[in-house]
């Protein structure tokens, strides 16, 4: 390392001495005052790894000179100290690992170089759904037919674990991962190797951003990033511009945390804050805990933010402590922010920002937000009415319907409007104390005046973490969540990403035969189209609390502030109000019920697992042992044919396009993720290898085989391809002969005649998670090139990664201005390393050229290597393979 600044120093905690890397070597105290903390972090960042190649003298200078109001323009290198995953995406990140091993050792190189570099920790805690619900027996069900169903790709996980050094693995029914990484992973400070620097982390979920809840500047990247900053490979970005959030005053009486990230994630949206940081400040801070700030950064994503970071203070002490941290942690973590310029006072005065937004927290009102995006709030005053109006929008205007169910437990009419999912699950909110203990609050005081949960709601808790279930036990709240369903159903995520498991028979027949408009509320970051169940057309954001109102109603057409939950036992009406606790009852329960014994307790032996765990038959050696008979497992494509020769950039000519598609296509549109359809073409391939229905289980679960997921990209049952119109779901239209089928039979056709395939898109294309599989599999069908009006961050970037081209329109042009049908053949021209822009020429079946300008979104000279090579991925093999050194990773 270079260290032209001398920067290095001597910081004594303790009876500990540790080297660091001093801000104020580099910069004048009123140069730091004005940087904002985010970018206080990333400077000692390139401190520490300066090298006078990737990381210059010149790279540090731009970042002390940071100007606020600046377009990003200057490439840093960022590099991370490590690397959280979840299951969904992890299997896929150690199958990747697994098959690049295989790659090296064809390539003649050392298989073990292929082996993370940083600490890498996978949590497994996607894979549980809600199968049964409502009883007691419920959680142990649930992780019983959890094992069965992923039996294959634990025992991979296990191998991971033992053949890849600095790689460990949280056991199934632990927690969320984001709630995991705040509990108890995040270290805030590390002191490693002697060295004190900042915890800094990129992870394979979109709500990574949670840890900025505790001063830790991370964030959500997609699978193939995240694979090659395990091997070293520094993130290259764009200094960001920093958007400033002023909080002031304090959250009023009725209101909550949920309420408040609603009240961000709407004013974030309209503001537009894509690829830039957002910094929390103001007097505000000193009243709100931390359990608020992880609410509002986990949300980062929903507001479109590369982050949402606090501070580190004395709140984040406070919340170390209790959550078990050894003294000697608290000791550095304070001693380090202090002398290096990171720590939060009161007094201290405003850094500068690009735009600075201001909110009072005493104006926030209780809110949802939905049906089916989560920055569209609505205030619980007018969900009424907004339920009327998007279901008049959905049902061209007919009268609500009404239809006689019998699911052999109960009889009842089932309306539009009917709340059939009340979930409190997701690491929003479940990792939020004071939204639980009010929940269980509510509902204690409704089974008290004898309210009940209607018989068509499926109601379900899934706690991010094991202390959830000890605090809420202890305050004598469980019991009344129970009596009201919300018996604990796994400590996963869940309805939040599609688990949300079946809907009784009857409910789901009298839903799909009549059209019903069947919602869900459930108090997660994710409301897209299609995500929560099939059969619900409209999905509401809300607080725990809500959620268990709704329970109570049973509707969303119906006015919470006027209209009554239900009567209690003397045929009194009762109102939410009535049941509502106080701000000062949350506080009290709360002050008694939680205790730092209980994160020691649940976290002492956190990687041990249960019996199920430790019995699992795990795979020996370094190199994996495909079995070409596995359905979850599976050798990608991606390394075929791989030498080491880096040839030109290969034109692309001929092309037909895959799919024309309009705003807001998610990654959960693009993505395979949900339940698998026998008749789709993942059924298809699974019935062909042996598998029955029954054993389907969630596309997620299989995202470690490419057979199966290359069949359930852009087949989400919601996705709009214009090139099939009148079609909802994974179909297109074959060109020229103008066949309609399904997209993979069409993107096979194609590949069997040679035929390169494009997809044309509208704005925001690519929001949401599920993101390394919605760019591999956009890559495994065929396609090269992505021409869109605006990408999300994260999956322009993966497309990138994976060597498909990200092209976008010029401003104020689109597809349809063009007068492009997606039936032309397109060709394009200039595209060569380090171009800005390329000419396409999309010609029609009469002939007629339409010529258009397009740019080039591959942002960076780093991003042109990766392209270059065919993807970050054979960059990072070559690179080791030939022994370079570019994998090295300083303290």
């Amino acid at each position: 390392m270079s260290d032209s600044f001398n920067a290095r120093a001597q910081l004594a905690v303790g009876n500990q001495s540790y080297d660091y890397y001093r801000l104020d070597a580099v910069a004048s105290p009123e140069q730091l005052a004005r940087l904002p903390y985010s970018l206080k972090i990333l400077l000692e960042n390139l401190l520490r790894h300066e090298d006078g190649l990737n990381i210059t003298r010149s790279d540090i200078n731009a970042l002390v000179n940071w100007d606020a109001q600046a377009e990003p323009d200057i490439e840093i290198a960022f590099t991370p100290a490590r690397v959280i995953l979840q299951d969904f995406t992890g299997v896929p990140c150690v199958v990747d690992l697994a098959a690049m091993r295989d790659a090296m050792n064809k390539l003649g190189g050392d298989a073990t170089k292929i082996n993370p570099l940083v600490p890498v920790e996978l949590v497994i805690d996607h894979s549980v759904q809600v199968d049964n619900f409502g009883s007691d027996n419920a959680l142990d069900l649930n992780a019983k037919i959890e094992f069965i169903r992923n039996e294959e790709r634990y025992g991979f996980m296990r191998w991971g674990q033992t053949a890849l050094d600095n790689f460990k693995v949280v056991p199934p029914d632990t927690g969320i991962v984001h709630q995991v990484n705040i509990e108890y992973l995040a270290r805030v400070v590390f002191g490693d190797k002697g060295v004190a620097y900042p915890d800094t982390v990129v992870g394979t979920d979109s709500h990574t951003t949670m840890v900025n809840g505790i001063g830790v500047l991370g964030w959500g990247v997609g699978g193939i990033e995240a694979e090659a900053a395990m091997l070293g490979q520094p993130v290259t970005m764009l200094i960001p511009q920093v958007v400033g959030y002023r909080l002031t005053g304090k959250l009023p009486e009725g209101a909550t945390a949920t309420d408040l990230v609603l009240t961000i994630v709407e004013r974030l949206r309209e503001l537009g804050v894509v690829g830039k940081f957002v910094e929390f400040f103001g007097e505000g801070l000193a009243a709100l805990p931390l359990a608020d700030r992880a609410t509002i950064a986990n949300m980062a994503p929903e507001y479109g933010a590369t982050c949402g970071i606090f501070p580190v203070d004395g709140e984040t002490i406070r919340y170390l402590e209790l959550t078990g941290r050894p003294q000697s942690q608290l000791d550095l973590v304070e001693a380090y922010a202090r002398a290096n310029g990171l720590w939060r006072m009161d007094d201290q005065p405003d850094a500068d920002y690009s735009h600075v937004l201001e909110l009072d927290l005493s104006t926030v009102k209780p809110s949802l937000a939905g049906p089916k995006r989560p920055q569209d709030r609505i205030l619980l005053a007018d969900m009424k009415s907004s339920y009327r109006q998007h279901h008049a929008q959905m049902t061209q205007g007919r009268q609500t319907q009404s239809v006689a169910v019998n699911t052999g437990d109960a009889e009842f009419a089932l309306n539009d409007g009917a709340v059939v999912i009340a979930a409190i699950t997701s690491c929003t909110n479940t990792s939020n104390p004071a939204v639980l203990i009010g929940a269980g609050l509510l509902a204690q005081k409704a089974v008290a005046r004898g309210l009940t949960v209607k018989p068509w709601v499926k109601t379900s808790l899934a706690p991010g973490s094991q202390v959830v279930t000890d605090y809420l036990n202890k305050a004598g709240l469980m019991g009344d969540l129970k009596q009201l369903g919300f018996h604990v159903v796994g400590y996963g995520c869940t309805t939040c990403i599609g688990n949300s498991g079946p809907l009784a028979p009857a409910i789901s027949s009298a839903i799909q035969d009549n059209d019903l408009v069947a919602c869900s509320v459930l108090s997660g970051n994710r409301n897209f189209e299609g995500r929560v169940h099939a059969d619900v057309r409209m999905n509401f954001l809300a607080s725990p609390p809500l959620v268990v109102a709704y329970a109570l109603a049973g509707t969303t057409d119906i006015d919470l502030v006027n209209e009554p939950l239900g009567t209690d036992t003397g045929g009194n009406p009762v109102f939410l109000k009535d049941v509502w606790p106080s701000n000062a009852e949350i506080q009290d329960t709360l002050l008694g019920c939680l205790t730092r014994e209980m994160f020691e307790e649940r976290y002492g032996d956190v990687y041990k697992g249960d019996s199920r765990w430790q019995g699992l038959q795990v795979p020996q050696g370094n190199i994996y042992q495909w079995d070409d008979s596995s359905t979850y497992v599976a050798n990608p494509p991606y390394f075929d044919g791989m030498t080491m020769d880096v040839g030109r950039i290969a034109p692309i000519m001929g092309a037909r396009c895959l799919a024309k598609l309009g705003d807001s296509i998610t990654t959960d549109h693009i993505s395979p993720a949900g339940a698998i359809k026998a008749d789709s073409p993942a059924g298809s391939y699974l019935s062909s290898k042996g598998v029955s229905p029954a054993d389907y289980n969630s596309l997620g679960s299989r995202r470690g085989n490419h057979e199966v997921m290359m069949r359930g990209t852009f087949a989400n049952i919601r996705l709009r391809n214009q090139l099939a119109p009148g079609t909802e779901g994974g179909w297109t239209t074959h060109q020229p002969d103008g066949t309609q089928m399904s997209i993979y039979d069409a993107a096979m056709q194609y590949k069997a005649e040679g035929t390169p395939l494009v997809v044309l898109g509208g704005k925001e294309y690519g929001t949401g998670s599920s993101r390394d599989w919605a760019a591999k599999g956009t890559l495994l069908l065929g396609v090269k090139c992505v021409i869109t009006e605006s990408f999300e961050r994260i999956h322009r970037s993966n497309l990138v990664g994976m060597g498909v081209l990200p092209l976008n329109f010029l401003a104020g042009q689109n597809a349809d201005s063009l007068g492009l049908d997606g039936t032309e053949v397109f060709d394009f021209e200039g595209l060569e390393s380090g171009a800005k822009s390329v000419t396409v020429k999309a010609t029609k079946a009469d002939g007629r050229v339409v010529e258009f300008q397009a740019k080039v979104r591959i942002d960076t000279p780093k991003e042109w290597d990766y392209y270059q090579h065919g993807g970050i991925l054979h960059y990072v093999i070559r690179q080791l393979a030939k022994g370079g050194d570019d994998n090295q990773v300083a303290a």
